[in-house]
């Protein structure tokens, strides 16, 4: 196991999560004004666009529709943050985790699951059908990408022998696992979008619902679940860093700071490259899941065990 960090340091690790899910929502922001107006000067200014949307969020008035369960509906709200601040205990940020149990990628699995029932519980809170129809499509995303995402979690620790996260770090020493399981850091990182339904896997706030599960919150009600879904994305994207990108392990510069730069460039990867990512009905995206993306990643655990056996 990994040697736990300091107190302070523990603390700074949400609020450097909330940073850079604050920089990513606005380098989104950048590329979509660019592409919509070709200004790039213009786009510039649309950085700041995720901190003035979260303003106005703080001074709007929350709305309730008839019938709802305000408290099953704040209770999913809550939760994706907690889910994603919970996930983010076992990440190694080169001074050590909050914790570092033997279990650690299950734990992080667990985390993912609780997001589950937290959007689905803030899609039928309002008593709205669109609503509703919002939560469950994301159960059925999840139905999708849940499978290959735990084989993709599965082979990282296979390499390292052992479910820890800090072994898996560890493991990588010599050679980072990405060189040698390459599928499953791709599937991770498609996975890491669809659990925050984000870009191409936005399904459960799509346009034809209106928005969907947030479809009936404004106010900070609103401004938490956008804001727990962009921290889930980023702790999700900073997850891959111990799996697959060798932790803290580099050159000249300490842990800390390589932990930091490779979650800032995953993180921007994703952002950039969700436009190369076609949009695609849950139907077909669990089509591709199933039939492509599962047998994949078990050729790419079988090649890992194989290694592992003959080492």
């Amino acid at each position: 196991m990994a040697d736990t960090a300091p107190l302070g340091a523990v603390l700074a690790v949400p609020f450097a999560l909330a940073v850079l899910a604050t920089a990513a929502a606005g380098f989104d922001a950048v590329l979509s004004a660019r592409a919509e107006r070709g200004s790039g000067g213009r786009a510039l200014r649309e950085a700041a666009a995720p901190m003035r949307e979260s303003v106005r969020l703080l001074g709007q008035q929350r709305r309730r529709t008839n019938a709802a369960d305000p408290l099953l509906g704040r209770l999913g709200i809550a939760l994706v943050p907690v889910a994603a601040v919970l996930a983010a205990a076992v990440l190694p940020w080169g001074w050590g985790a909050a914790t570092d149990p033997a279990v650690g990628v299950v734990w992080f699995n667990a985390m993912e699951a609780l997001a589950w029932a937290a959007v689905w519980l803030a899609g039928w809170g309002p008593n709205s059908a669109l609503s509703l129809i919002g939560g469950y499509r994301f159960l059925a995303q999840g139905l999708a990408y849940e499978l290959p995402h735990m084989f993709a979690l599965t082979t990282a620790a296979l390499g390292a022998e052992s479910l820890g996260v800090g072994d898996v770090v560890r493991a990588q020493q010599g050679l980072w696992f990405v060189v040698w399981m390459p599928v499953a850091f791709v599937v991770y990182l498609l996975s890491a979008m669809a659990m925050a339904f984000w870009g191409p896997f936005g399904q459960p706030l799509g346009r034809d619902l209106a928005g969907g599960a947030v479809l009936e919150y404004s106010g900070a009600d609103r401004l938490l679940l956008m804001g727990g879904r962009w921290l889930l994305f980023a702790v999700t994207a900073a997850f891959s860093v111990p799996l697959f990108l060798g932790g803290g392990n580099g050159p000249l510069l300490p842990p800390w700071l390589w932990t930091l730069l490779k979650t800032a460039a995953v993180l921007g990867l994703l952002v950039a490259g969700r436009r190369l990512v076609p949009a695609v009905r849950m139907e077909r995206y669990m089509e591709v899941a199933w039939m492509v993306l599962v047998p994949l990643t078990l050729l790419q655990a079988l090649a890992v065990a194989v290694v592992v056996r003959n080492r």
